[in-house]
């Protein structure tokens, strides 16, 4: 069968697009090399929409929870993944966990039995150089895929481990401790000389919060990833920790040029937080980039001054991973600048997760289907998950510190100041569903 697009990739994102244009009516080539005598390290067999860590696309609460909602749209627009997630669930309280064999043996049966549809098993070693074509490899895309990514985005593609730093909700963060400041008054291309949130740290504290760093529980290696070096720039900070317990107070935790206005001295130690979207919702905790345990993070961070009640977007985490800038490298209907006959989906963009992996795969095909009818889409609304994790890839990060990310409230545009904090979550899911609503009025006018 000839093909009007070739997908790259039989995951969730590569699965997603594939259902999604062929349900269009396009006739679809989807290229997946497992089964074709290659695999990868962490798959197990040959089915699509393989579940590799864990078997939960997590909180399906569709009124208070932001995957919830993104679940919800997703149902709504016809996603593949979650009619089979929701055809072999699992018990699991409020989360949606699936039976992973029963799930991807549906999805690979409803794309095999797929009249649109031709699944290749091949593995495919460079960029197509014409014909509309959608990647959706993941973060372990083969060598040679990753080496014809890096040469045409001019950046390189390389597994790594990628240590990645906590996210911070502003809102959770104590400012009758904390201050906004920049190191030495320092005004930015954009900045006002306090760009930075600072929580000090005496000297004991100092020193106790450095043995935390040392005794918490690790995360572990798995065999294959025992010589995957650490990512340039990003070295856990309790491996800089073990290096000596004055490392991290001349490191990123120094308090130089920081007068904190309660005192009118430098503290002995700080740690900083910088903004880390546009909308000033979410803030990175510089330099913290960790590889200890989640429940850990949580515990030893909440002892930090001005943190003690912080609720986070994403914790920190140990990843080998292959991602691209996107921000940088894509415009907003998620096509390579520089070539747009190309898309990227799913996990390769710099999404986290299942679920919005398979979700940026729904939307790389609504938008390559209307492409194709010659009718372009605009993209889904941002006061909707679908729009806010879109908008976070191609343009509401920032570039140089892009990493991979969860679908979160913080994400999204505020809600106005008189919502009472205690309805915010109900009050961003009911906004998302009548943007969303307005939307696909204007994605059937498109179809039609």
């Amino acid at each position: 069968m000839t093909h009007d697009i070739h997908i790259i990739g039989g995951g969730l994102a590569g699965s997603e697009a594939a259902w999604q244009l062929a349900e269009a009516g396009y006739r679809v080539r989807l290229s997946e090399m497992r089964g074709g005598g290659d695999s990868t390290p962490a798959h197990q067999g040959d089915t699509l929409a393989e579940m590799v860590c864990s078997n939960s696309f997590r909180s399906d609460d569709g009124d208070s929870n932001a995957v919830g909602l993104l679940h919800r749209e997703m149902r709504t627009l016809g996603s593949l993944i979650m009619r089979e997630a929701d055809a072999t669930k699992v018990p699991a309280g409020s989360a949606l966990a699936v039976d992973r064999d029963l799930f991807s043996g549906g999805v690979t049966r409803a794309l095999t039995e797929h009249p649109n549809v031709t699944i290749v098993r091949e593995r495919v070693d460079t960029l197509p150089a014409e014909g509309m074509t959608i990647v959706a490899t993941g973060p372990l895309t083969a060598a040679s895929l990753a080496e014809s990514i890096g040469a045409a985005t001019g950046k390189d593609s390389l597994a790594f481990f990628d240590a990645i730093a906590p996210i911070v909700y502003r809102d959770s963060i104590d400012m009758d401790v904390a201050w906004m400041a920049s190191r030495w008054d320092k005004v930015g291309p954009i900045g006002d000389g306090k760009d930075y949130i600072n929580c000090p740290m005496d000297k004991d504290q100092y020193h106790a919060f450095v043995q935390g760093l040392i005794d918490g529980e690790k995360t572990d290696f798995k065999d294959w990833e025992k010589d995957t070096p650490y990512f340039e720039g990003c070295m856990p900070i309790e491996v800089m920790a073990e290096r000596g317990v004055e490392t991290l107070r001349f490191g990123p935790m120094k308090g130089v040029g920081l007068d904190n206005p309660r005192t009118g001295r430098w503290p002995y130690a700080v740690v900083q937080l910088r903004q880390d979207n546009a909308l000033g919702t979410l803030w990175n905790m510089v330099g913290f980039q960790t590889k200890l345990k989640h429940g850990a993070q949580v515990e030893l961070f909440r002892t930090i001054p001005g943190l003690e009640k912080a609720e986070f977007a994403r914790l920190g985490g140990l990843h080998r991973n292959s991602f691209i800038r996107s921000p940088e490298l894509l415009d907003e209907q998620l096509r390579l600048k520089s070539a747009p006959h190309i898309r990227f989906a799913g996990q390769i963009t710099g999404c986290e997760g299942y679920v919005e992996s398979a979700a940026i795969g729904l939307v790389a095909a609504r938008f390559a289907a209307a492409e194709l009818a010659g009718r372009p889409l605009p993209p889904p609304p941002p006061e909707t998950a679908l729009g806010a994790l879109l908008g976070h890839i191609t343009g509401g990060a920032d570039a140089a510190s892009y990493q991979p990310m969860n679908v979160n409230f913080g994400l999204f545009p505020p809600l106005a100041d008189d919502v009472r904090k205690k309805d915010r979550k109900l009050g961003y899911t009911q906004r998302a569903r009548a943007a969303l609503a307005e939307w696909i009025k204007v994605a059937e006018g498109v179809a039609a």
